[in-house]
This record gives structure tokens, sequence and C-alpha cells, in this order.
């Protein structure tokens, strides 16, 4: 059984000594090692053989042979002192890991270029830096590691991840990235979840194992300036399956639907009104924003997938907002739901003709039709009250029966049907997505507001809400000839706070 303990390579870089006073070459810590027989990974700091005033890190399997599996690049000690605590060289190696790990991504040509503040200006910086070296460390471990120490490496690792320090750190670094280089980080980082799941089903032969590591999902929250904001991000592969049917599909269509991520965004405006005997807390709806986008470049898509879009969709989002507290609480009221969806009977009638003389027999032909149309708006949108949560509910319904999606499943006339909805369903002119497979839900359509009254006690207080939610994504086949469907979910909670 694996060991494991919290990595502090931040400090033993700021402690190790002068270059100066090295005995040998090298310094070096363990960084996973096993109780067993097998080899330890080990982080090992050395000077370079060209330049002896130049160092690098490594990280290396120490077999009989050691193994080199990632290599920084050069730099260079403090020159007064010899020791590694300048801060740009700590800041340079920041960077080095986050472009490593970028570079794992997909999209290795387009990596943004790295600029932090500094450093005395960033909080909690010993914390950012270990989680972006075990961030590296994790990656290094999917791709570089052999099979063997692979194994039980991934399987500490993962709950070093998922722990509550490393995603605090996670959550003050992606604040530091910003967000173009965030979503490249949670591509990347997703992108080797998904490859390591992978490789464990196909190591079980049954397809159907969920690895939750180093958690189903990464989500964060923050509250400033009047906005409350959730940021999701979750491998399709590692989301729960809530109805599939027996027709199991086919291996490039396996490879589309797994290498995906669902990446959303939401965001509520509040504000605080005090009253003379009470205060209100009035929340709306600014932004809830759902993307399913590919972990892999259009190019290997093609070439092993069955096309980037054969892809799941949203097909209902849930929300619920609730005070963690509420013996201050004296009501909610919420806004109205979307109306119901306006049903348009079109009715066409038409009688064809012909007759072909001379012919000894006269051939009169008619013909007559009647055609009805039926309009259904596919979103609807309900709000709902139990207790002192707000529910707010989005529902994608089906234009040609009017059926909920995320329940119910396409008939096989709708999946040879052409012009069916949910047939080239990201560039038909009347799609319910954007272009690229999403939904953006604005306050402009969905401005009705919560409101919450309050006893006027809670003036000059902090109070703390619960954003928690459940996303459901299903699978219709858009051009790809199948008759698979599936939906999945899964569901997020994190906590918000406004000042009274």
């Amino acid at each position: 059984m694996a060991y494991y303990r919290f990595l502090d390579v931040f400090s033993w870089i700021q402690n190790s000594p002068p270059i100066t006073e090295w005995e040998t070459g090298s310094m070096s810590m363990s960084i996973c090692y096993t109780n067993s027989s097998q080899p330890s990974l080990n982080l090992i700091i050395a000077k370079n053989h060209h330049q002896s005033s130049s160092l690098s890190l490594a990280i290396v399997a120490d077999f009989s042979i050691p193994i080199s599996l990632w290599t920084s690049k050069p730099f260079k000690p403090n020159t007064k002192t010899m020791r590694l605590t300048d801060g740009e060289t700590i800041s340079n190696l920041l960077a080095n890991f986050i472009q490593d790990i970028l570079h794992y991504g997909s999209n290795k040509k387009n990596v943004s270029y790295i600029k932090f503040p500094k450093l005395d200006s960033i909080s909690n910086f010993q914390d950012i830096f270990n989680l972006a070296f075990l961030t590296l460390l994790f990656l290094v471990c999917i791709y570089e590691a052999p099979s063997d120490l692979r194994c039980s490496c991934l399987s500490t690792l993962k709950e070093q991840l998922a722990g509550c320090r490393s995603r605090q750190a996670s959550k003050l670094l992606m604040k530091l990235l910003g967000s173009n280089l965030e979503e490249q980080w949670m591509r990347s980082v997703n992108l080797a979840i998904t490859n390591w799941i992978v490789e464990l089903q196909e190591a079980h032969h049954n397809g159907q194992i969920t690895l939750r590591t180093p958690s189903p999902l990464f989500s964060y929250a923050f509250s400033a300036a009047g906005l409350w904001k959730v940021q999701l991000y979750c491998p399709v592969i590692n989301m729960d399956v809530v109805t599939a049917n027996n027709h199991p599909p086919d291996e490039r269509l396996q490879f589309s639907l797994k290498y995906q991520q669902l990446e959303g965004v939401l965001q509520f405006n509040y504000k605080v009104i005090i009253k003379d005997k009470w205060v209100e807390i009035v929340v709306n709806i600014d932004n809830i924003r759902c993307d399913v986008l590919k972990l892999v470049d259009d190019s290997l898509m093609r070439e092993r997938g069955a096309g980037a879009a054969e892809k799941h969709f949203p097909s209902r989002i849930s929300l619920q907002l609730t005070p963690t507290l509420q013996h201050q609480v004296l009501s909610v009221s919420v806004g109205k739901s979307s109306e119901n969806p306006v049903i348009e009977f079109g009715v066409e009638k038409g009688i064809e003709a012909s007759f072909d003389p001379p012919n000894p027999y006269m051939g009169i032909s008619v013909s007559a039709g009647e055609s009805t149309t039926v309009s259904l708006k596919p979103w609807k949108f309900e709000e709902s009250v139990y207790g002192y949560s707000a529910n707010l509910n989005w529902f994608l319904h089906d234009s040609g029966d009017g059926k909920e999606v995320f329940s119910s499943k396409p008939s096989k006339v709708a999946m040879f049907n052409p012009k069916a909805w949910f047939k080239d369903r990201y560039s038909s002119a009347y799609r319910p997505f954007t272009r690229q497979g999403g939904v953006i839900f604005a306050r402009d359509e969905y401005g009705e507001s919560v409101c919450w009254k309050v006893d006027k006690g809670v003036v000059g207080k902090m109070m703390e809400w619960e954003v928690r939610g459940w996303i459901w994504l299903t699978y219709w086949p858009n051009k790809h000839k199948t008759f698979y469907h599936e939906t999945k979910r899964f569901d997020f909670r994190e906590t918000v706070y406004l000042s009274i």
C-alpha cells in the first residue's frame, strides 16, 4: 500500500543549503514511495554539467537505473547567497510548472503567456506553488511513469489533490491564472483524468468503471461587488449515468462521447434593500452558461472519433439557493415561471388535378392533403420554493412531441427523421443551443428575481448562502447513425456570502 505525506516542495527548495555547500552535484527528496519492493519517485535538484551555476529540477523514478520522467528548464540561484530563495527564481519555477501542465493539453500551440504579480502580494503563495507541482506530478505519473509505479502513486496523489488544503489552493491558483489560462489548465488536467479512466476501463474490460479522481468535478465560488459566481468543470466520462439504452455505441462514437468536458458558469446579481422594519435581499439571474467542449484536437477527433458534433448536450439545469442560517429569515418570494409553450396550429389544404386529352379514356387525377404544424418553445423555466430555498429549473423539451428530454428517449422513427430538432442540432437555424453546443440563459429572458425578507437584526453581519445544483447532459445521435442514447448527471455544492 502506498504511503503519502503532504508535499511541501516549496519549503524544501527554500531551505536547501547554498549550492557551494553541497557535498555532491545534487539534492533529492522522496515525493512518492511505497512500503513494497516498488521503486519510489524522487524530486532532484541537480547542477547542470555544462554550466555549474545553473540548476534544474527533475522527477525521477528510482529504479536500479534511474528513469527521468520530467525535467525543468534551467534556473539559477541567488548570485549573492547561492540559495534558491530569490523571488524571480521561484516565480520562474512556478511558471515552468504551469506551462508544462498546459502543454499536456490538446492546444499546445496556443498556450498563453504567463505573468504573475509580485510574490509578496500573493496570499498563500506556498500552497499555490505546492499545488502546481502536485498537479504536474499527477500528470507526469499518468503520461510518463511505468505502469507498475503509476498505479500506486496515482492512488495516493488523487487523495492529496481532493483534500481541503489542495482545493483551497486551487481556488487561489485559478484567480492568479485568470479565466483564459484557467480554462486551458482544466482542459489539460481533465484530459489526463479521462485518459487515466479510459486506461482503467480497458484494463477491467467492463467499460463502466467510474473513477472519481481527483474529484467528480472541480468547482469554486466567490462573492464580490454584488455578484455571486460559481465556476464548474467536469469531464463527461466522470459523470453518473442516469439512463442509457441497450444499444452499445460503436468504438468511434465511444471516443467522441468520452473526450468531452462540461464547463459551466453561474452568475447572480444581488442587492440589499434596507427598509424601516426589515431587510430585503434580492437576487437576479445574470448569466447561466453551460458548454460541452472536446478535450482533444480536431484531427484526433476525426481520426479516432465519430466527429466533434457527436456529443452530449445540456437537457436540464436545476439550481437551489438557500440561506444557511434561517432563524432571521421571514419569507422568500420567487418570480413567475416562463409561460406555457405557445402551440400554433397551421392547416394547409391542397387539391391537384390533371387532364391529358386526347385519350379514349378521360383521365382525371385528384389529390387532397392536410397538414398540421405544432410550435413548441424548447426551453421552459420554472421557479418554486422549498422552505426558504429558491429552486430554479430549466427543462429542454422535444419540439416534436413536447416531452422533457432528460427523462425520455427519442423514438426510432425520430432518429431517422432528418428534420427532427436533435438532428443537425448545432447548425440548424432553429437549434436550441449555441453553435458550439452550449446554452446561455441571460437576465433579459429570465429576469424575475428571488427576494428574501429578513429581520433587521442582520444589519452589519455577514450572511451565508448555499448554491446547490444539478446538471443533466443527454446524448441523442446528431449525424452519426446509431440507436444509442444516454443521459448523465452530476451535482455540486458551493457557498457564497453577502455583507448586510
